[in-house]
C-alpha cells in the first residue's frame, strides 16, 4: 500500500459553495469554529464478479489460470472523490473532538450535491450518514452552521441502527434497494455497530468485523466510510495509533488518519493509506484525452501510437488496462 498525506485546515462558518482552494497540500474543512450521476451502483449491482472459470469445472476447487485472470475485464472501482476516495471499506480515524464529524458532514454534503471537494472532482450520488453518536437537533445545528439552509434531498441521516450481528447489513441493503444511486455510506462510529464480546479487541474479531463491512461494500459497489478513534499512546507511525489491533486496517481497503499537534489548532493533517492509487498508464491516457475529445475508441495498437512514452506491446497494454480497470 502507498501512503500519502493531505493537509486540512478547519475554519469557522464557511459556506460549502465558496471557492475551492487550488492546491492539494493546504485545504479547508468546514468546521464549527457538472458532475456525472452515479454509475458505480449500476455497474456493480447484479454483476457476478466471478469470471466463468475454464478450469476446475469437474467439481472441487474452482480455479482460474493467470492468463484467464489477466484477460478478464472486471467491473471498475469508480471513485467517489477522484484521487481521494473509492468504492470499498475505509476507516476514518482521529482523536475525539478533532473534527471528524464536521469533515464527515462536509464529505457527505459534497457527494450528495456533486460539489468538488477542495480541487478533487466528486461523483454525485445518494449518501447515507449514520450519525450514531448524535441526535437530530445537534445535526441540524451543525449542518446549518456549515451550509446554511441549502438542502440536499439525496442526503439521509439516521441516529440509530442495529449492530452487525443484529442485522445492520439488512438495514443498509434495504436503503440501497430503495436508493439505486447510493454511492456513500458513513458509519459514525465503528464502536456503535460492532458486536460486544470478551474478545472484541482481538485481531481475529477486528479483522472479522471490517471483513463483513467490506463484503457488503464490494457486493453493492459502494463506499463504506467507518469513523473510528485513535488510541491514546503516541507512535511514529500514525496508523499504529488506530484503536484496536492491526486487524482493522488489515481488512480495510484503506484508512484516513486526521490529527493535530494541539487540539485547539486551526489546522489538521490527514494521512492516507490505500490500495487504489493513481497509475502512470492512466495518467498518460488522461493527458491524451482532452475536453474536446473526452472519448476515444480503437485497438490497443492504435492506442499505443497515441502514447509514445509507454514502452509496451499491444498485448501487455490490453492486460494492464484490464488490471487497472478493476
Amino acid at each position: 500500500m502507498i501512503e500519502k498525506k493531505k493537509s486540512t485546515a478547519p475554519v469557522s462558518s464557511v459556506g460549502a459553495d465558496g471557492e475551492q482552494p487550488k492546491t492539494k497540500n493546504c485545504t479547508e474543512i468546514i468546521a464549527n469554529g457538472n458532475v456525472k450521476n452515479n454509475l458505480q451502483a449500476t455497474v456493480f449491482r447484479g454483476f457476478d464478479t466471478n469470471c466463468p472459470e475454464k478450469s476446475g469445472q469437474g467439481g472441487g476447487l474452482q480455479t482460474v489460470s493467470m492468463t484467464e485472470l489477466y484477460d478478464t475485464v472486471y467491473p471498475p472501482r469508480t471513485p467517489v472523490v477522484d484521487g481521494f476516495l473509492y468504492g470499498g471499506t475505509y476507516l476514518f480515524v482521529g482523536a475525539p473532538k478533532v473534527g471528524k464529524s464536521f469533515f464527515m458532514g462536509q464529505l457527505a454534503y459534497h457527494v450528495a450535491m456533486g460539489l468538488p471537494l477542495w480541487n478533487y472532482p466528486v461523483r454525485k450520488g445518494t449518501v447515507l450518514y449514520l450519525a450514531l453518536e448524535d441526535d437530530y437537533a445537534r445535526l441540524q445545528r451543525r449542518l446549518s452552521v456549515m451550509f446554511g439552509v441549502e438542502c440536499a434531498d439525496n442526503l439521509f441521516f439516521a441516529t440509530q441502527a442495529k449492530t452487525l450481528n443484529e442485522g445492520l447489513d439488512g438495514e443498509l441493503e434495504g436503503f440501497i434497494k430503495e436508493h439505486k444511486d447510493a454511492r456513500l455510506i458513513i458509519i459514525d462510529t465503528l464502536q456503535k455497530v460492532r458486536e460486544v464480546g470478551g474478545d472484541r479487541y482481538s485481531y481475529s474479531s477486528d479483522y472479522e468485523i471490517v471483513t463483513k463491512l467490506k463484503t457488503f461494500s464490494d457486493k453493492y459497489g459502494i463506499c463504506l466510510l467507518v469513523v473510528h478513534h485513535t488510541r491514546k499512546l503516541e507512535s511514529e507511525d500514525s496508523f499504529d495509533m488506530i484503536s484496536g489491533t492491526n486487524g482493522l486496517l488489515g481488512a480495510a481497503d484503506g484508512a484516513f488518519i486526521m490529527h493535530k499537534k494541539k487540539r485547539t489548532d486551526n489546522t489538521a493533517v490527514m494521512d492516507i493509506v490505500g490500495r487504489d492509487q493513481p497509475n502512470p498508464l492512466l495518467e498518460a491516457i488522461n493527458e491524451f484525452l482532452t475536453e474536446e475529445m473526452q472519448e476515444w475508441e480503437g485497438t490497443a495498437t492504435e492506442l499505443l501510437k497515441q502514447l509514445p512514452d509507454m514502452q509496451l506491446s499491444a498485448n501487455v497494454l490490453s492486460r494492464r488496462l484490464n488490471v487497472v480497470n478493476s
